[in-house]
């Protein structure tokens, strides 16, 4: 007889097809039903923190959502941090976790639904006679409204035998947002006539975009506006012509980029949350740009907004387009040297202190990478590096998994999920040396799951370099940022894998070979790159200025 938490598997399996965890007391009856009972794949991984990010990076691969699983007590505070930025960076995904029983907590369980509410996941509890229908109602609330949620089987329930599970109903979600009301409409007026006034039209657009399939409404509004274009961090590669694109905006994007930005006279965003990093901590526009922006927030999100419509971006792209079919185009983006501001600083071989230069390593990454790269980010000072050198065909291959949170760790989970969303793919972990440590017991998780379909590149400056950036630089204690040389290719052969100690360009051959071998027969590959800490990312150096 099916028990509650089959109910819970069964119904979860026909949403979900990927199931990440670590198997304990609370869940082994629901990993029971999920392995025996559905056709979800179970991935374990070997922290309950990168079960979560798993699923997390499962969604920003794919758009498919997935599903976390941890015991109860300390399982469950393991996935904090995890949940935390899945909240922040708006992922749906559905964490099933053990929980004290009916009867009341034992001395080892805590209080989950207030942990889970104090990083903003809500909790549905389930119950003998309602497992099924509660679990669909996760989900549904997961997908409506694109954050996280925790799904608690008390432990004197999964067991208990619950009948034939009934069928549930599918998750209901919102249709797009389409503009409403009279001021939307008058909005949206106002804003086609100030873009065919123009002369130097620009469009902005961030995740939101990507997420509402705008991309060829946005292609086609700046073919008819003649406007340049560029991304948030999290939207590169949404519009489809390159050739009229100024890459990445704020502290990742080329300076000469950003200065033809400034340069524009009206700008409309769509789908970007304008946070500081993107605005350049305001920087972004002139003082006499009028900005609009376009998005399902209730409200503008920045002050430099002008005008603001609720919509979403593929409907408002696709009504400004109809509203702008005879517009004649500025002519700006013909008469400017796109490719030529994109340009980065190519560094040299090796900094002034003998170590790598991480410009020119990243360059020349770049050029060896394979085509169908997924790119997966940990955080930390590094981060700058690949945003600004190695560019990806669309949002869903580059993720920044932590930066919301402003977390570190999170880097080799997430070469699980997002091997698992994109099976077909070449997943490349950018992670530092601090990030990379926090996490090293998922280093075999994700030699396990990706296999010569994945590697990792490590910016091993032998410290936590953004704290020694910002703090270091004022004078700080500069021991408690440093972190002893580790040798990340020596921890890449203990779990199977090859690593690389790179410390000239020289070594990156092995990647220019290694993406030239099969992928079902070569190595997982980590390069452990010993660059120096001397040269500061300029998003970095953005950041210290408005600090200091």
């Amino acid at each position: 007889m099916p028990t509650v938490s089959a109910h819970v598997a069964l119904t979860l399996a026909q949403h979900i097809d990927a199931v990440f965890g670590v198997m304990g007391n609370g869940n082994a009856y629901f990993l029971d039903a999920i392995e025996k009972q559905t056709d979800a794949s179970f991935t374990a991984v070997r922290h309950e923190q990168g079960a979560v990010v798993a699923a997390d990076a499962h969604f920003r691969a794919s758009g498919r959502i997935a599903a976390a699983t941890s015991t109860y007590g300390a399982g469950f505070t393991n996935t904090l941090t995890g949940l935390a930025e899945a909240v922040q960076a708006h992922i749906p995904l559905v964490l099933v976790v053990g929980d004290e029983p009916t009867s009341g907590p034992r001395p080892w369980d805590v209080d989950q639904i207030a942990l889970a509410s104090g990083v903003g996941a809500r909790t549905y509890t389930v119950g003998r006679a309602d497992a099924a229908a509660t679990t669909v109602i996760a989900i549904e609330h997961a997908l409506t409204y694109r954050v996280p949620v925790v799904l608690a089987i008390p432990y004197d329930v999964a067991a208990l035998e619950a009948g034939e599970a009934p069928a549930a109903p599918a998750p209901r979600v919102p249709a797009p947002l389409a503009p409403k009301g009279e001021f939307a409409e008058g909005m949206l007026d106002r804003l086609a006539a100030a873009l065919r006034s123009a002369k130097r039209p620009f469009l902005l657009a961030g995740r939101g975009a990507w997420l509402a399939g705008a991309g060829e409404a946005l292609g086609a509004l700046a073919d008819a506006t003649g406007a340049l274009t560029a991304s948030s961090a999290l939207g590169r590669g949404v519009f489809p012509d390159q050739r009229f694109d100024l890459g990445v905006t704020g502290g990742f994007g080329a300076e000469d980029a950003m200065e033809l930005i400034r340069e524009a006279d009206v700008a409309v965003v769509f789908g970007a949350s304008l946070n500081q990093f993107t605005m350049r901590f305001g920087a972004l526009f002139a003082p006499g740009t009028q900005v609009f922006q376009i998005d399902v927030t209730p409200a503008a999100t920045h002050a430099h907004v002008s005008g603001f419509v609720r919509a979403d971006a593929r409907l408002a792209a696709e009504a400004l387009v109809s509203r702008l079919q005879d517009a004649e185009g500025s002519g700006w983006r013909e008469s400017v040297d796109v490719a030529a501001a994109r340009v980065y600083d190519s560094g040299d071989d090796l900094a002034p202190d003998g170590r790598l230069d991480p410009r020119s390593a990243a360059r020349r990454i770049a050029e060896l990478l394979p085509e169908d790269r997924v790119v997966v980010s940990d955080g930390g000072h590094f981060i700058g590096w690949a945003n600004m050198y190695w560019p990806v065909a669309s949002p869903d291959r580059m993720m920044m998994i932590g930066t919301a949170f402003q977390a570190i760790g999170q880097g080799w989970p997430s070469v699980v999920g997002a091997t698992r969303a994109r099976p077909e793919a070449t997943v490349v972990l950018t992670s530092g040396d601090g990030g990379g440590l926090m996490a090293i017991a998922d280093l075999e998780s994700a030699v396990r799951a990706a296999g010569g379909r994945g590697m990792a590149v490590i910016w091993n400056d032998a410290a936590y370099g953004a704290e020694v950036n910002l703090y270091g630089l004022k004078g700080l204690a500069r021991e408690p940022m440093l972190i002893p040389q580790v040798d990340f290719s020596a921890f890449a052969a203990a779990v199977g894998a090859e690593g690389v100690a790179v410390r000239t360009l020289a070594d990156l051959d092995r990647l220019a070979s290694w993406t030239a071998e099969d992928p079902d027969t070569r190595p997982f590959l980590v390069l452990d790159l010993r660059i120096s800490g001397d040269v500061i990312a300029p998003y970095q150096e953005e950041i210290i200025r408005v600090n200091s």
